[in-house]
């Protein structure tokens, strides 16, 4: 897989933009200033601007403006720069109009902004289409036919500037029925005399296989063949892993859990993490508890009940724990049953979807941080009734509760709603690689993804 090739795109992306700022910063002082008054100008501007271009990449990687996903010159990449660059627009006019870092500038400040946008925004044009072009694609065939393997073909070819490209899937395994002509999303093969044969025709460098070699010896062989072509073999279940961001569940048993879920080696991440939460929590206890006064007011005036909403939820291993939050619904929105939350559910209060968005009304769960019973970070607390239901549907749906749930996380920011079955197993999958992959790293880059879901008014 091209796992290093994107590791240097994104550093391209990123020394690019970089120096796209302080290119912007030497044209906007060459614009209005003369001779050798430019380089007391720059020594001048340099510091403050340095560290006013470290936020604003901070702000990039929080706005997704570094996800490759991104890299096609379409509505989606245009707005998401834009909206990132007001952001920065915003940061760095509180920067020098607040803190005052020695210098105030207006009018420079303003060309700057001019000149990265025009800059940033044909550097990224280029970059976008350079990272199609095939000297940085890599060949893939699938070895197995089935409806998995045939939704990743899709999904590899539909994001060309992740560097893949599926060019066949080799009709092998429990699924032999080829899909019509026009459902086809890559050349169907049927099973080759020579594999070795095959890579070398379609100058295959990645190679994914859908069956188990461990219980094919002649895939063993043929895949054993191809070693001297310097080919990369990955598992499905594993390239899907680096490819999505989630554990395919119909790909995996319980081996999988034995071999990948080594709970021993997290401790002192636990531990740290335990620290933090407390520490966090109590703090952020202290500063919001002024809010409480003015939100019960605001709430009690829209709607009758309670202020507080306490419901029953299921934490670690099982244990069950009262989930607090300030109350989004009308009284009595479950008179009839538990039902699956939804996007724009008629339940909720209009200032309810206010404290949604704004995350305001999961305050009270830090409480249920501080007691030990939640993390900042993890699945999502479930409803005791949902997952009841679930664990009879979903295959391993209660190795969710290996860890404390969160009040966000990994499944949280890339799956935000989850109104059905459907949807509860393909969260599972993304709390299933959170799960396996926790450290520090991913705590800290769902936080900054959080914070852009809430600032783009993306919370439930």
């Amino acid at each position: 897989m091209s796992d290093w090739i994107n590791k240097i795109k994104l550093i391209i992306l990123i020394v690019g933009d970089l120096a796209i700022f302080y290119f912007s910063l030497w044209l906007t002082l060459l614009f209005r200033y003369q001779g050798s008054e430019i380089a007391e100008r720059w020594t001048q501007h340099f510091l403050p601007f340095t560290f006013i271009f470290a936020v604003w990449l901070l702000i990039f990687y929080i706005s997704g403006i570094y996800s490759l996903q991104l890299a096609r010159n379409n509505y989606l990449f245009y707005s998401t720069i834009l909206k990132g660059m007001a952001w920065c627009a915003g940061i760095a006019i509180t920067v020098f109009y607040l803190i005052k870092p020695g210098i105030t500038p207006k009018t420079n400040l303003l060309l700057e902004l001019i000149i990265v946008i025009v800059l940033l925004i044909a550097w990224r044009q280029i970059f976008n289409l350079l990272v199609t072009i095939k000297p940085w694609q890599n060949n893939v065939l699938i070895i197995g036919l089935n409806e998995q393997t045939i939704n990743l073909s899709k999904e590899i070819n539909a994001t060309p500037q992740l560097g893949l490209k599926v060019v066949g899937i080799i009709n092998e395994g429990a699924t032999n029925e080829v899909p019509d002509e026009t459902m086809r999303p890559v050349e169907i093969i049927n099973p080759p005399h020579s594999l070795s044969g095959l890579v070398k025709i379609k100058k295959i460098k990645t190679i994914i296989t859908a069956l188990n070699p461990h219980q094919n010896p002649q895939l063993v062989n043929k895949l054993y063949e191809c070693l001297p072509l310097k080919i990369s073999f990955w598992d499905l279940p594993t390239f899907v892993e680096k490819f999505t961001g989630k554990v395919p569940i119909n790909s995996i048993g319980q081996v999988w859990f034995v071999e990948n879920l080594k709970e021993s080696q997290k401790n002192i991440y636990e531990i740290m993490k335990r620290t933090i939460d407390f520490i966090f929590s109590f703090l952020f206890l202290l500063v919001s508890l002024p809010l409480l006064p003015l939100l019960y007011l605001i709430v009690k005036m829209e709607s009758e009940g309670s202020f507080f909403f306490m419901q029953q939820r299921t934490g670690r291993l099982g244990k069950k724990f009262l989930a607090i939050k300030i109350r989004t619904m009308y009284k009595n929105a479950e008179e009839n049953g538990p039902q699956w939350a939804q996007k724009n559910d008629p339940r909720v209060t209009k200032v309810g979807k206010f404290l949604r968005k704004t995350r305001l009304d999961e305050i009270p769960q830090l409480i249920n941080i501080l007691r030990g019973e939640m993390s900042f970070i993890g699945p999502r607390p479930e409803r005791p009734e949902f997952i009841a239901k679930l664990e009879q549907k979903i295959p391993f749906y209660n190795e969710r509760l290996l860890i404390k749930p969160g009040l966000t996380g990994w499944a949280q920011i890339n799956f935000p709603y989850g109104a059905s079955e459907s949807d509860a197993l393909e969260k599972l999958q993304y709390d299933l690689y959170y799960i396996k992959n926790r450290s520090g790293l991913l705590d800290l880059s769902i936080l900054l993804k959080t914070i852009k879901t809430v600032l783009s008014g993306g919370g439930q």
